[in-house]
């Protein structure tokens, strides 16, 4: 239904949420659990709500894909008002938000949580043959079954995976498909003979050098090729070819590469109704207090997640520690206190390298190490299979148990000075 061309009467709520994914039910039920007699509102068209962060076990034949999945009326919080429709633009200054039916939403505070955007056209030709002549990505709900139907059937040829220019979301998780890949073939005994490139449009395996030394471990253990400042930016699915910006000191020239399967991490991006907002910083991401997560120039506006223009790691283990900050500060901005609460830029990638260890990279701004486990329990720097236990078995659970329901458990904020 396109907006009416008639104002639409406002309708004010306290809180109003924009985003319905991991950082906006999270925050919302955090706030529920502090004052449940708050009026909260959440703006998200989508029927689903999936746990991302699982497709990657889906695409590594250790999830099935139903798991990932549940309606969205299944996890709304129930003392929520949910309006299942986009988010057009926001008036920060007026305090509303405009739908993308018309109607009008004000708020005394606005929470802004609606992801990001995963730009599949920016690729040429990738569009029209994901899901068939071998072009998969785990970035895709219905894709992740297609790249384990691709690893299971493969025996010979050559695997191409791709890693696009930061930001991103889940910067481990091209990589973690290729791993999961390769141990799928070594024990099937095809690695010989599948040759295995990683082409990253980055210059460094993982950002943080603390966990390169195992990672390169296992690079070196399944044979494969690292192709750094290789950029995806065509694909032709027929031919089954891939062709790579390639950046150096000369810089820059386009090189092909054939494939027999292609796995496809897309460039990423913040949603357009930010982007081109005032609420933007210069990037297009939510311009925010990286400590408070409240706006730099909008005092009634909050973010969270992976539409935030801080520095963090955008992955839903950031979100378990954003919700209790933005809870904290946003309500005691509503007493017009001080904000007690600090967000110090955690975030969390457990790379999956083979099927049984994890690799549980665990960092803050400025890749600092921040650790949830005392080393003596977990080296979070080595390969581990208490990781991978908890990747596997716990983290499903406490996601859709606990950190959508408001129960905040290891996620104390910090305190401010």
């Amino acid at each position: 239904m396109p907006p009416s061309s008639s104002p639409q009467p406002l309708r004010h709520h306290d809180v109003v949420v924009i985003g319905a994914g991991a950082a906006g039910i999270a925050v919302t039920a955090s706030l529920l659990k502090r004052r449940g007699d708050l009026d909260i509102a959440i703006v998200d068209p989508a029927e689903t709500h999936s746990y991302q962060p699982g497709w990657t076990m889906v695409g590594g034949g250790v999830f099935p894909a139903a798991v990932t999945r549940r309606p969205m009326a299944d996890v709304i919080p129930h003392k929520a008002s949910w309006y299942a429709v986009d988010a057009a633009s926001i008036d920060p200054v007026a305090g509303e938000v405009v739908l993308g039916d018309g109607r009008r939403l004000g708020y005394t505070r606005l929470v802004v949580a609606p992801g990001l955007v995963i730009d599949w056209g920016a690729i040429e030709g990738l569009e029209q043959t994901l899901g068939q002549h071998g072009v998969t990505s785990n970035y895709r709900f219905d894709l992740a079954p297609y790249t384990w139907s691709q690893v299971q059937s493969l025996e010979r040829g050559r695997a191409v995976f791709t890693q696009p220019p930061m930001p991103i979301k889940c910067a481990g998780a091209p990589q973690k498909a290729m791993y999961l890949s390769c141990d799928h073939w070594r024990r099937q005994g095809r690695l010989g003979d599948i040759d295995v490139s990683f082409c990253n449009a980055g210059q460094v395996l993982f950002g943080v050098p603390d966990y390169v030394p195992a990672l390169e471990h296992y690079i070196e253990r399944y044979g494969i090729e690292t192709a750094f400042g290789q950029r995806l930016v065509a694909v032709d699915g027929p031919s089954r070819t891939a062709r790579f910006a390639v950046s150096d000191e000369n810089g820059e020239q386009e090189v092909e590469r054939p494939f027999d399967m292609l796995h496809v991490v897309p460039p990423q991006k913040a949603p357009a109704f930010i982007a081109t907002s005032s609420l933007a910083n210069e990037a297009g991401w939510l311009d925010l207090d990286p400590e408070t997560l409240q706006h730099v120039r909008y005092p009634a506006v909050f973010g969270l997640g992976d539409a935030s223009g801080t520095a963090n790691a955008k992955t839903a283990a950031a979100v378990r520690k954003q919700a209790p900050v933005v809870a904290e500060n946003l309500l005691a901005s509503l007493g017009e206190m001080p904000l007690p609460a600090a967000y110090l830029g955690y975030g969390s990638c457990p790379l999956t390298v083979e099927r049984g260890r994890i690799v549980l990279a665990e960092f803050g701004y400025g890749g600092t190490l921040q650790p949830t486990f005392p080393r003596w329990v977990n080296d979070g720097t080595q390969a581990s299979r208490l990781a991978w236990w908890l990747k596997a078995k716990q983290l499903p659970w406490l996601y859709w148990n606990a950190m959508l329901k408001g129960h905040e458990w290891l996620a104390r904020p910090a305190r401010r000075d």
